[in-house]
């Protein structure tokens, strides 16, 4: 579509090619002090398509009305009043006091990551972003750039900063090189680069103290760096610094000390301070608190203090000796200190960048506010000091909103820093702000046909309210008012509105001004009446969150309104009707007339489209030139290539998001989306179908138009002019784009010629507002990065034509209205939800009248009755209507019964949730009363009386019987799976590319065939590389299989070290626990709590064994279960065969088991038909009998029926039985009537079939008899087992209750230790508390001590001056020296301070002052007023006659600065012995604190051995066999065995024998630790030797890979090399190209050789020629031989004349020189005479020297500069 250059907006060609020929140029030379760079040559240029006429100069910047105060160091200082930022692509310098401003573009395009300055303020850099970005050096004030610094990154710089004495400049790059680089910036060359880290760096500095040490910092690091010198140069050192037990922590700012430490801030707001590469303490304020509130920024060392900004907006100075000196001798590395002054500059302020002023001794301070703020700040905390003053104040973090006035210069925007700010874009500033209680989000300027002033916004914010707000001027309202206002204008809430839940995110009004809509992301669309208070209409809901409202134009015939959603729906709604009946109940407008549009994406179709295009022209030219050869050559083409897939088609899911969009024609539009299905405008329009489900609806667009260099780098906003012939697009990229359209152009067939330009930050900066001005002489941009542009389409000539802008009057009363209530609260509802609150209250309120009407009337009727009733019993008796007859009519009762069933029902439906809820909780009851029972299995045996029964245990819930894994084993297991599963998809690729590397993709067939020898050399090739590949993969897993089985340097046994754990515990001198003096260890040491959790794990020890034990019994009974079914079916075979046997011949079956109640007790609960059937007969018979019978009789009721059901089922078993008989007598009575009649035959074959019979009778009453045999076996082996266990049981329960016993007499305890604890750790904590409390006042004391020995130091430096004042006199020696030491009485100054700090001091502190006030009386006194030696008063007042009035003054000052001396001195003192005072307080109280302590610690000792004690009274019972006894007295047992140990015998033995393994064991371990270290010294031996040869062979290895390859080659790709069928056929193609040219060259050396005869013809004629001119030449030579000596004749007679003459010129200069310095030295005498007198004068009758010429420029021009700064220097005389 569009035909665009090439060049990208980062640079232009003409640029790169200056900048290419400049680098060249100076490579190969030193660079001088005076070249400059031409900066029109670099800045970058708008990008404009090719043969187009479109202006360089379309868009002129205006101004900046933004400030990108998110960025880091967004803020330097040039001199005393420039500023200087970033914004966007440009550098603005800001002068603070005229608030102009200059700007400089970037030269790449791309935008600016970083500035700096020089320390001389003479330079500035901008570090830009791009491709291979380069770094900027400008000259300051000029503003050229005097250096261009190339290949510091890839992708954009994020630090840059100079050294102390600005020689050297170090940059840091971002992602992905993150590359650290040092320069030497003047002569554009890189000194030193590595990587700094492989995460974000913030900043990188060099030491102010030590120009060989860098540091870096950034996202969770710090890294410190050295410059060493190597014997390759120089190079850099860093060192990772290791935060140790301190959380790592993401580091923004630090500072170096000139002892090598560094203090480096924290994300809690804590100092570190790192010595080393390692954190040596953590410094915070007193009791933990941190230093500031949340990050710390940047900081300064300034006056002794290190000054801390902090992001709470506080800036804390601390003393710079405690941090220097700082140690912490506590665990926790902490050092508590308190600041020595503080500022808040402002509680929503957060400092993030700050600049001192360039005057000398300065205390201004500018500081960047990432809330949108520069600040002025006097950090000179003095009582002089000036607050915190905002200079500028601008928009923070993305520009939510932006619209321009319709018939002014005015412009408004809104961010989510709650501020509503109005500018005026033709005086170039801010008018007003106002600030809300939340952020804004949409703002939309009301056009004229709304408000004729032009002064409505109306604004949207993020907790869904939209206000409607009044710009006037505030100035017309003061004649009426009595007071001028200030400003010239002003915002004034006009009306408030709700009409959403979430952030408004658009807003439009009608075209025809009628209807404001208002988009939010709740999915809603609401809209409003526009008048003097707007009202709602209505809202309707769409399938997406908002992303805009357009309004069709007024071409169109219908007013609609087009509303685009993020999800990729467009709807399109027809205007609402004014006059419309309105709904009560809700605003909703569910029959507005409404289209849908759901995108579907088109782009992988387009691009297939085109790829199939691009092959078919493609195989069109190849076809084309095949046959052109194939005509020449006249052979067929025999190969074909083969064509790749097409291009999928591809549809993404989630969907593209959408951004903007604008109607054509009616019923179509323009859209435009980010994502996958960016680079393109697609033409839209509704369907004629319309689906009831709009989110499966699915839309494709019928047209689309590729806009060039999109793909990505979508179009975030469009906007037009007036007259619709510029089309501006704002880009993700944040860069501008204008389009030349033609008039009513809607299919936008003429947006061809394009004009863009980089504006904003090219990564974060989208563009998402840009508009035209009412007359199209402005656009307006705002991106996400903060910033706000104003660039004009007029000339500049013609800009100063334009009027000033007027700021709107206020409206006709508006004096007198009552200030609009605003809605502040986030949570109240919108409009929607109070509609339809107050709506469920009225319906509420009628109900209740309603019920209360209807209990009326029911009350009403209730006397009525009642009187009837009354009158009717008064009548006589014949009279009175009997009781039937006062009741209804059975009609009128169905009908009430009928109405009450249709209740219930109704009832029973709203409460049907109820009861679920009430039948769950039954289920849960019966789970947890009846069903946690298990039900007793009892198994019963066949053949005898013994049984088995089941264990009544609580049946466990899942939960607790199998304990999940807590939340960290949890959270580690499914580390180790991820862990697992990352190696294992590394392993996988690792496979995946070895295999690609070992085995390539095959070479592609051509057209050569290969012989059979060399595809026989092929195929041999390829399997010894094979085999060679094979051979390595087997090797690399040999090696693997040996370095995974290589144990680790420091790996230990572990069973050697679980054996050294148990000897450490359990060998010494272990006491026991009966004992005195026996101590309890710590971890043997026992609560309550840990005896719970021992008695829980025996009770589920319990458990898991009676389930165990129930688990079999059940599962015998399931066999015999079994058994008997299978028995059964026995029974009937075997009945079948005794039914063909003769009755003498049939045995006699065995007995058939069954199943007993006790052996299923579960099928108590279960209840057949013919069951309940019983149930009910016996109940009604019951029922017949009285009620107390009923009562008393009711459990035996279910024993009846028990009796009844187990009758029935005898008499069943009982019917069948007698069947059986029946049926075998029946049949041995036939075979006797049918016997009488058999043949001798049928006798033999009844006789052998009686055998078989026989035979099969007995094999199945064996093995009925065996498998009854083998069930009674094995329950019997389970009852044996069960009373074993039965006898566990009961030795755990006994267990269980001492363990019990124990817990109880733990809860006695349990109290009294959690108190002994509890003062334990009180003490503890004191105890730290004193501790550092003292190490606070022994430093106080020791800079007391510090500070007095200063202060005697003073007193010997005061002494020495005065000495010094006196010199060699002598005659007033003694008075001066008297009048000196003179002890004189000065009046107290009692300061307002210490009177306050008296009252609020305890009457102790008073009654010490009034101690010390004494002592200073006491000691005043002892002051005299001094006396001469004849007892004469000294006079000091009054200088003697003789001595010197200076010298006089002079000791009269001394003699005050040694009186403030001592008092300063004495003062001291008594500090230093208040501070001694309470370190022996503390030393007392540390004692005291240590001496509770280890009491509470012996209490606790004591409470332990107390519970020990009364643990070791507590009974167990050991059941034991009178065999296993033998504590026996005089051959008989005695009655008391309170005194015998029982031990194990086993284990007695056990111990007995292992003393003497120990024994054998101890020479043994001996032994093998001789031979462990003989082989550990071996070992290590043979290791270096193997180290040695290993290397020995690697350089004979690289030695012979040098003589044979001539360079380093992996010989495993080597040994892999298969032969190359490509190189074959290439062999082949030679050879027969070979043949071919050979022919070829023999028909050219016939040619040649005709064409040298030619050739000779040729030659001879052109000597013949040559000849005829060497003739010429020598005539030639021989005439300007002549003329040359006739020259030389005449230039030496002028030669001996210009001699001479400047002979005699430099003769008299040489005496004017002469003269001139005479002159010079007598005026330098007289200057020496006239400067040793004090005066500065001309001698006589001397005119003043003229001024010196200019001095060219040099390369010591700084130094001059540098000088010039300060013109009020006195040069000094010069002796």
């Amino acid at each position: 579509m569009e035909q665009e250059n090439t060049a990208s907006q980062s640079a232009s060609p003409e640029n790169t090619e200056v900048m290419q020929a400049a680098a060249e140029e100076e490579s190969t030379s030193v660079l001088s002090a005076d070249m400059y760079y031409k900066y029109e040559d670099l800045y970058s240029r708008p990008v404009i398509t090719a043969d187009s006429e479109i202006p360089e100069n379309l868009l002129q910047l205006s101004h900046s009305f933004g400030y990108d105060s998110g960025r880091r160091m967004n803020l330097k200082l040039l001199d005393d009043r420039t500023l200087i930022f970033i914004a966007g692509n440009l550098l603005v310098l800001l002068d603070v006091s005229t608030r102009e401003q200059k700007y400089l573009r970037s030269c790449s395009g791309g935008g600016i990551g970083s500035i700096t300055t020089h320390p001389s303020k003479d330079y500035f850099v901008a570090a830009e972003k791009g491709t291979q970005p380069n770094i900027i050096v400008y000259k300051y004030p000029s503003l050229q750039p005097y250096r261009i610094l190339r290949g510091g990154t890839e992708r954009a710089y994020s630090f840059v900063d100079f050294n102390a004495d600005g020689s050297l400049l170090a940059s840091v790059g971002s992602t992905p090189d993150y590359l650290l680089t040092l320069w030497n910036w003047r002569q554009e060359e890189v000194m030193l680069s590595c990587k700094a880290v492989s995460q974000e760096v913030y900043r990188v500095s060099f030491s102010p103290y030590n120009p060989e040490l860098l540091t870096s910092s950034g996202s969770g690091h710090i890294k410190f760096w050295k410059m060493t010198s190597t014997f390759t140069g120089l190079k850099l050192q860093g060192l990772m610094g290791h935060f140790g037990k301190t959380a790592a922590t993401d580091i923004e700012a630090y500072v170096d000390l000139p002892d090598g430490k560094v203090v480096s801030g924290s994300e809690w707001g804590n100092l570190l301070l790192w010595d080393g590469n390692y954190i040596k303490v953590e410094i915070c304020r007193k009791e933990g608190r941190s230093c500031h509130a949340g990050t710390i920024q940047p900081f300064a060392l300034e006056h002794e203090q290190l000054m801390t900004f902090g992001s709470d907006g506080v800036v804390r100075g601390w003393d710079f000796r405690s941090i220097d000196t700082a140690d912490s001798k506590s665990n926790s590395r902490r050092f508590e200190l308190e600041p020595m002054n503080e500022m808040v500059v402002g509680h929503s302020v957060c400092l993030t960048s700050m600049v001192k002023s360039s005057l000398p001794d300065s205390f201004i301070w500018f500081a960047q506010d990432s809330s949108g703020a520069i600040w002025k700040l006097d950090l000179s905390f003095s009582l002089q000091a000036s607050g915190p003053e905002c200079l500028f104040s601008f928009h923070a973090g993305a520009i939510r909103g932006l619209d321009v006035s319709k018939n002014s210069h005015l412009m408004a925007t809104t961010t989510l820093d709650r501020s509503v700010k109005v500018f005026d874009y033709i005086s170039k500033k801010e008018l007003t702000t106002s600030r809300f209680s939340q952020g804004g989000t949409a703002l939309s300027w009301a056009p004229p046909l709304v408000d004729e002033s032009g002064g409505l916004l109306a604004t949207g914010f993020e907790d869904g309210v939209v206000r409607l707000l009044e710009l006037y001027n505030p100035q017309k309202l003061h004649v009426s008012t009595g007071h001028r206002p200030k400003g010239n204008a002003t915002l004034r809430l006009k009306q408030a509105l709700k009409p959403h839940n979430a952030p408004v995110t658009a807003l439009a009004f009608e075209p025809n001004g009628g209807i404001l809509a208002t988009g939010s992301s709740d999915c809603t669309v609401f809209f409003f009446t526009v008048g003097g208070k707007y009202e709602p209409i209505g809202f309707i809901h769409v399938p997406g969150p908002v992303q805009g409202l357009e309004w069709s134009p007024e071409w169109h015939s219908e007013n609609r309104l087009l509303i685009l959603c993020q999800s990729g729906h467009v709807v399109e709604v027809q205007s609402p009707d004014l006059k419309a009946e309105k709904p009560n109940k809700t605003f909703q407008l569910p029959e507005l007339p409404r289209r849908f549009f759901r995108f579907r994406s088109i782009k992988s179709r387009i691009k297939r489209d085109e790829e199939i295009a691009r092959r078919q022209t493609i195989k069109e030219e190849k076809e084309k030139e095949c046959e052109d050869e194939a005509e020449e050559s006249k052979q067929p083409d025999a190969h074909k290539e083969e064509e790749k897939d097409l291009p999928p088609i591809y549809i993404p899911d989630p969907p593209s998001p959408l951004y903007c969009g604008f109607y054509s024609l009616p019923g179509q539009f323009w859209l435009s989306l980010g994502g996958y299905d960016s680079g393109f405008l697609y033409h839209c329009k509704f369907s004629e179908e319309q689906g009831e489900n709009t989110n499966k609806q699915e839309d494709e667009p019928f047209d689309f138009l590729s806009v060039h260099n999109t793909d990505n780098d979508p179009i975030r906003t469009v906007a037009f002019s007036s007259n619709r012939q510029l089309l501006l697009c704002g880009m993700h990229s944040g860069s501008i784009r204008v389009y030349l359209l033609q008039q009513e152009d809607h299919s936008l067939t003429s947006m061809q010629h394009c004009w863009s330009h980089s504006v904003h930050d090219n990564q974060y900066g989208h563009l998402q507002h840009i508009c035209c001005s009412h007359d199209d002489h402005f656009v307006l941009t705002g991106g996400d990065d903060g910033n706000i542009f104003s660039f004009s389409l007029l000339p500049t000539e013609d800009l100063q034509k334009l009027q000033q802008t007027k700021v709107p009057s206020p409206r006709a009363g508006i004096e007198n209205e009552v200030s609009t209530q605003d809605i502040v609260d986030p949570a109240a509802y919108s409009i929607e939800l109070a509609k339809q609150k107050l709506e469920k209250d009225q319906l509420c309120r009628e109900a209740e009248l309603k019920i209360a009407e209807r209990h009326g009337k029911l009350a009403e009727l209730s006397k009525i009755y009642n009187n009837v009733l009354i009158e009717n019993r008064s009548l006589p008796e014949h009279v009175c209507l009997k009781a039937e007859e006062l009741q209804l009519h059975p009609c009128f009762r169905a009908y009430s019964e009928q109405l009450k069933s249709q209740r219930v029902m109704e009832v029973r439906q709203q409460f049907e949730w109820e009861q679920e809820r009430c039948d769950i909780a039954l289920r849960q009851l019966r789970d947890w009363f009846r069903d946690s029972l298990q039900n007793v299995v009892t198994v019963v045996a066949i053949r005898s009386n013994n049984r088995v029964s089941t264990y009544r245990v609580a049946a466990v819930t899942q939960a607790s019987a199998q304990r999940s894994p807590t939340q960290p084993e949890a959270n580690e297991v499914a580390a180790v799976e991820r862990r697992k599963s990352i190696i294992g998809l590394a392993k996988n690729s690792t496979t995946i590319e070895e295999d690609e590397l070992l085995h390539p993709d095959a070479p592609r067939p051509t057209g050569i065939k290969l012989g059979d020898r060399q595809i026989e050399r092929l195929r041999k090739a390829a399997e010894k590389a094979e085999q060679a590949r094979a051979k390595i993969e087997k090797r690399k897993q040999e090696w693997a299989q040996l370095y995974a089985e290589k144990p680790d340097e420091n790996y230990e046994d572990p069973q050697a070290l679980q054996a050294i754990q148990e000897a450490r515990e359990n060998i010494g001198d272990l006491k026991l626990k009966s004992a005195k003096d026996f101590t309890v260890p710590i971890h043997l040491r026992t609560n309550a709590e840990r005896k719970r959790a021992e008695l829980r794990g025996l009770e589920e020890n319990m458990h898991e064994l009676q389930t165990e034990m129930n688990r079999r019994v059940v599962a015998l009974r399931d066999s015999k279960a079994g058994l008997v079914s299978w028995l059964k079916a026995q029974a009937q075979q075997l009945q079948k065969i005794q039914e063909r046997l003769p009755a003498h011949l049939c045995r006699e079956p065995p007995a058939v088991p069954f199943m007993l109640p006790e052996e299923t007790p579960e099928k108590k609960t279960r209840c057949s038909r013919s069951v309940l059937e019983c149930y009910r007969v016996l109940r009604g018979e019951r029922v017949k009998t009285t009620q107390h019978e009923e009562v008393e009789g009711a459990t035996s009721l279910l024993e009846q029926l028990e009796k009844e059901m187990g009758a029935q089922e005898w008499k069943e078993e009982e019917g069948h039985e007698e069947e059986k008989g029946s049926l075998s007598m029946a049949s041995v009575t036939r075979e006797e009537e049918e016997g009488v009649k058999l043949t001798e035959l049928e006798e033999e074959l009844q006789r052998e079939n009686e055998i078989i019979l026989l035979h099969e009778q007995d094999s199945l009453l064996e093995q009925m008899e065996r498998s009854v045999w083998e069930f009674d076996a094995e329950l019997m082996l389970l009852r044996h087992r069960k009373v074993h266990l039965d006898w566990q049981l009961k030795q755990a329960d006994l267990c269980k209750i001492v363990l019990y016993q124990e817990l109880l007499l733990l809860k006695e305890f349990e109290r009294r230790e959690d108190s002994l604890q509890e003062k334990l750790n009180e003490c503890i904590r004191e105890e730290n508390s004193i501790t550092s409390r003292l190490e606070d006042c022994n430093e106080q004391l020791e800079l007391r001590h510090r500070e007095i020995v200063e202060l005697h130091e003073r007193e010997k430096v005061l002494l020495a001056s005065f000495q010094a004042l006196l010199g060699k006199t002598t005659k007033f020696e003694d008075f001066l020296t008297k009048v000196f030491k003179k002890k004189v009485k000065r009046v107290k100054k009692k300061k307002q301070e210490a009177n306050e700090e008296e009252e609020a001091g305890s009457d102790e502190d008073s009654n010490e002052d009034d101690d010390w006030d004494d002592d200073d009386d006491d000691h005043d006194d002892d002051y005299d007023s001094g006396t001469e030696e004849g007892g004469v008063p000294l006079n000091d007042s009054v200088c003697p006659p003789g001595c010197e009035p200076e010298l006089f003054k002079k000791t009269l000052e001394l003699r005050e600065s040694r009186l403030d001396l001592e008092e300063q001195l004495l003062e001291e003192k008594k500090n230093a012995e208040l501070v001694k005072k309470e370190c022996d307080n503390l030393l007392k109280k540390e004692k005291s604190v240590k001496s509770s302590r280890q009491a509470v610690e012996e209490g606790l000792e004591l409470v332990n051995k107390e519970k020990q004690q009364k643990m070791n009274e507590l009974h167990i019972v050991v059941p034991l066999r009178l065999s296993q006894i033998e504590f026996v007295t005089n051959g008989s047992l005695p009655s008391d065995l309170s005194q015998a140990l029982v031990v194990d015998r086993m284990e007695l033995s056990r111990l007995q024998e292992r003393i003497k393994q120990l024994q054998v064991e101890k020479g043994q371990q001996r032994e093998l630790s001789f031979q462990a270290r003989q082989q550990h010294t071996r070992l290590i031996h043979d290791r270096k030797e193997m180290i040695a040869k290993i290397q020995m062979l690697e350089k004979q290895c690289d030695k012979v890979m040098l003589q044979k390859f001539g360079r380093q080659v992996d010989l495993e790709a080597l040994q892999t090399l298969s032969g190359n069928r490509r190189l074959e056929e290439l062999k082949q193609e030679k050879l027969l190209r070979e043949a071919a040219y050979a022919k070829e060259i023999r028909q050219c050396d016939a040619m040649v050789e005709d064409a040298r005869s030619a050739l000779m013809e040729v030659t001879k004629a052109n000597t013949e020629r040559l000849h005829s001119m060497n003739n010429l030449l020598d005539q030639k030579r021989e005439l300007e031989h002549r003329l040359n000596a006739r020259q030389r004749k005449m230039r030496q007679h002028f030669q001996d004349y210009g001699r001479h003459v400047d002979q005699e010129e430099i003769r008299r200069l040489h005496e004017l020189v002469k003269s001139q310095s005479q002159l010079a030295d007598a005026y330098r005498r007289e200057i020496r005479l006239l400067s040793s007198k004090g005066g500065h004068m001309l001698p006589p009758g001397r005119a003043q020297l003229p001024p010196l010429a200019p001095v060219p420029p040099s390369r010591d021009r700084k130094t001059s500069k540098q000088g010039s700064a300060h013109p009020f220097k006195q040069l000094k005389p010069q002796n």
